[in-house]
């Protein structure tokens, strides 16, 4: 049996025993790794000091460095997380729905597991956790196969987990690494159909393209993040410079910091100059139109690249509209479909823009940063799905289930 089909069967195996734990002891084992995940900080950051080296020495740029980086306080907020999924309503078993039909069969929906969840990501070792956790709540088994940036990191959370899962009485296979970094082992597991029952890519868009196009089991597809804030021209243009430099500037290389700036004509002349003070301040550099540029020259020209490139960097594309019309249809053009916001005060514009925008979260004079599982009370997320079918938005332990039929006789027959 090759590397991936063994790990494919011991997860087949885990996901049939994980899935019918009482939800006290699924919480239990939440709880446990929480409190392993803290205690053992000190070797999960050293662990983790291997892999920023690396990164280094291979001159990746600052935001993806920072997307890598453990701190006492980033692992106590992945035990955090854990916590508030072990505290979340169990969707399992959740009866959704119970009728009578005339022949007096009583049928019925009912909350179920997928199974066997597979995830492909990149620098992100706090997604290790998050995965698990939401994938334990919900009854599942889940594969995880992160980058090779963070395979040190990786490997140190996943024996903390399995320690704290031995400890409780749960099957340890339910969280499995795949550690082989080769990335043919990458198209191995998007084959494994039989063992996994959905795949889910996280990263940036050549990964996720990669998944999508090659893939044979199930994917539910996130997308990458050229989220936008436009500046309306009723805009209380303070809260606007705020939310900007929040939106852009909290975290560069996350897939809901803003990418690009669309401002009304009406407004631009006095906010433009005060939005790239701001974010000068901070590195950034401004890519914009002309009628922006012959506002402020420190701003740079774009290309139409800019319009649709997500940057996580110190850059930012800044375009000029006359209208709220002109805004929508720029964004909806080169949106990748994550989150976009409005800054105005003006209810009409406010709910047109909410209507208009398609895109899986939209904001009214909010950053776009607050599109995370853990901000939208999920406790954490398994990814942000930019798609339409079975979930959009973050997605939390309602995306890890499915639905079966139970049906009730006495003896009927067809």
């Amino acid at each position: 049996m090759k590397y991936m089909e063994q790990i494919g069967y011991k997860s087949k195996q885990a996901a049939g025993k994980v899935g019918i734990l009482e939800q006290c002891v699924r919480n239990e084992g939440l709880l446990e790794a929480a409190a392993e995940l803290e205690s053992q900080a000190g070797f999960l950051i050293e662990e983790n000091k291997k892999d920023i080296v690396f990164a280094k020495e291979k001159g990746m740029k600052e935001s993806l460095i920072d997307r890598l980086l453990l701190t006492e306080a980033r692992i106590s907020g992945m035990a955090e997380g854990l916590r508030q999924i072990a505290g979340l309503e169990d969707p399992i078993g959740e009866v959704i729905s119970m009728k009578t039909r005339p022949n007096g069969l009583q049928i019925g929906q009912k909350r179920v597991p997928l199974g066997v969840v597979g995830i492909i990501y990149e620098s992100r070792p706090n997604v290790t956790a998050d995965a698990f956790g939401l994938c334990l709540k919900s009854g599942n088994a889940v594969i995880l196969r992160g980058g090779s940036d963070c395979i040190n990191s990786n490997k140190a959370i996943v024996s903390v987990l399995k320690k704290a899962l031995k400890r409780v009485g749960i099957e340890e296979d339910a969280v499995q690494l795949v550690e082989d970094t080769d990335r043919a082992i990458v198209n191995e597991m998007m084959r494994l159909n039989g063992y996994i029952d959905v795949l889910i890519p996280r990263g940036g868009a050549g990964l996720i393209k990669n998944v999508v196009e090659n893939s044979t089991v199930p994917v539910i597809e996130t997308g990458t993040g050229n989220c936008h804030v436009y500046v309306d021209e009723f805009a209380d243009l303070t809260m606007a410079v705020d939310i900007i430099e929040n939106a852009k500037t909290q975290r560069l290389g996350v897939c809901n910091a803003c990418e690009s700036l669309v401002v009304h004509e009406k407004a631009a002349k006095e906010v433009i100059p005060l939005i790239v003070d701001r974010l000068m301040a901070k590195d950034v550099e401004v890519r914009g139109d002309a009628a922006a540029r012959s506002l402020d020259s420190r701003i740079k020209e774009a290309s139409q690249e800019d319009w649709g490139m997500e940057y996580l960097d110190r850059i930012i594309s800044l375009k000029t509209v006359a209208s709220i019309e002109e805004a929508i249809a720029h964004i909806n053009q080169y949106n990748t479909g994550h989150s976009e916001a409005i800054i105005t005060d003006n209810y009409k514009n406010a709910l047109k823009f909410q209507n208009e925008i398609d895109a899986a979260a939209v904001y009214v004079n909010a950053s776009t940063r607050f599109t995370d599982g853990f901000e939208f009370g999920f406790g954490a997320e398994i990814g942000i799905s930019t798609q339409k079918l079975h979930a959009r938005g973050p997605m939390g332990l309602m995306a890890l289930t499915t639905t079966k039929y139970i049906i009730f006789g006495n003896g009927q027959i067809r």
